[in-house]
């Protein structure tokens, strides 16, 4: 038993160290897949502020005589940016932030890019990119598809929209009261930390559950105040909560709880029990059969398969001959006897009075 016991314990030790390698694997694949990500699109950024440079010392070396560039199919749109410059690439679930200290709301000021030293207000805040749109800031031109610009009413082939911003080219900006004069001024948080207490929040709110610090102070920031929930009325087309709550269905394993055509759909697309297969799936079974009825007849046009096919034939008639009307296979005597045999021996046993 203790073999058993030290048997399992080591298997299950292996286990876990072989998931434990997997993940790690994993992890570092994921991020190497986000660094290229990000490379790729730092790339596409550093090479169009290159050739722009390029192009505008261009036009100021040749004055009259510079090429006009914007002609062509790319005319009306001269310029822009693709819309993939606005989808950053994602960080890995294992490197993400513990706390995100910036909600929409809160006012913020930018550290690098163009609009350096500007401050605006957060208007969305995504955690799995880590990035936050500041409004009217980092503004772009972004190229967008005719029937996208038709769908807003806009003429355009492209539209200005704000560029998300990493969170670490951002600082927090907050009214804090000066300890001389008493009055209240905006100053920039370097370091913020989040911890407990944990708020409660209304259902679908925006707002983190964590509260926020300034690091070295221990000062807490407030949350930007959120506009008030949605207040829902019933109507009289809305279902009735007694209705949606009252079961009408019973589980039960003779009836399944869809139609059997729904069931042959959540079943693998290959598997023996669907009743109803895809056309393509059929033809390929029709192909196997004639294959391997092809290569049976193959089979007996040799001696040798010929040879075969008849003792599996005699072997199959022997194998009948054994069987009765039911298809039950028909004890021989030398079983019978035994059975018999043994059923006596164990009636006497039985039978026999202990001493």
């Amino acid at each position: 038993m203790q073999k058993v016991i030290r048997r399992t314990a080591l298997a299950r030790n292996q286990a876990q160290r072989k998931a434990k390698i997997a993940a790690k694997k994993e992890q570092r694949e994921d991020f190497k897949e986000s660094l290229r990500q990000r490379f790729a699109q730092e790339r596409l950024r550093l090479d169009a502020e290159r050739e722009e440079r390029l192009r505008r010392r261009e036009d100021w070396l040749r004055g009259p005589l510079a090429p006009k560039r914007d002609s062509g199919a790319i005319a009306s749109y001269y310029g822009a940016l693709t819309p993939q410059a606005l989808q950053p690439p994602k960080v890995p679930a294992h490197l993400r932030r513990k706390y995100i200290n910036i909600a929409p709301g809160d006012r913020v000021c930018i550290m690098k890019g163009k609009d350096k030293g500007k401050i605006g207000d957060v208007i969305k805040v995504d955690p799995e990119t880590e990035t936050v749109t500041v409004k009217d800031l980092n503004m772009v031109d972004v190229h967008v598809p005719e029937w996208l610009s038709e769908a807003y009413g806009s003429q355009r082939a492209y539209n200005a929209v704000e560029l998300p911003i990493p969170i670490d080219d951002v600082r927090l900006v907050v009214a804090l009261e000066d300890s001389v004069t008493g009055n209240l001024r905006d100053v920039l948080v370097e370091h913020v930390y989040g911890g407990e207490p944990f708020l409660e929040r209304p259902y679908g709110s925006t707002t983190p559950r964590h509260t926020r610090y300034i690091a070295g102070e221990n000062i807490e920031i407030p949350w930007p105040a959120e506009d008030k929930a949605p207040q829902f009325r019933d109507e009289p087309w809305d279902t009735l909560r007694m209705e949606v709550e009252t079961p009408t269905w019973v589980p039960s394993l003779l009836h399944p709880p869809f139609e059997s055509s729904i069931l042959d759909e959540l079943r693998n697309k290959y598997s023996k029990y669907r009743t109803r297969h895809d056309p393509e799936w059929v033809e390929a079974k029709k192909l196997e059969d004639y294959k391997e009825e092809y290569l049976k007849s193959r089979t007996l046009l040799t001696p040798k398969g010929e040879l075969r096919a008849k003792l599996l034939k005699e072997k199959e008639e022997e194998r009948k001959k054994n069987l009765d009307a039911d298809g039950n296979y028909i004890m021989d005597k030398e079983t019978a006897e035994f059975i018999e045999r043994f059923m006596q021996q164990k009636a006497a046993k039985e039978n026999t009075p202990a001493a």
